[in-house]
């Protein structure tokens, strides 16, 4: 599974609804994601890739889109 897949997975998961975004649309203006959402999706990246995401990096600018998330989580490794 490539990673926006998997990415596209946690966030349907967290968010409890299906994705239908486009990889560069905001998850928060489309509603699947808010304020509320973020921490949890954070734990889930942080599970999934066993990674560990410092609360300095709880921006939504940084998880706003699919792409977004894959560059970050590209630039931890």
């Amino acid at each position: 599974m490539d990673k926006q897949a998997t990415i596209q997975r946690l966030i349907e998961a967290v968010s409890k609804k299906k994705v239908t975004v486009a990889p560069d649309e905001s998850l928060f203006d489309s509603g699947l994601l808010d304020s509320f959402a973020l921490p949890d999706l954070v734990a889930a990246l942080e599970q999934e890739y066993s990674i560990r995401i410092p609360d300095s990096d709880l921006n939504p600018r940084k998880f706003d889109t699919i792409e977004r998330i894959e560059a970050y989580l590209d630039s931890l490794s």
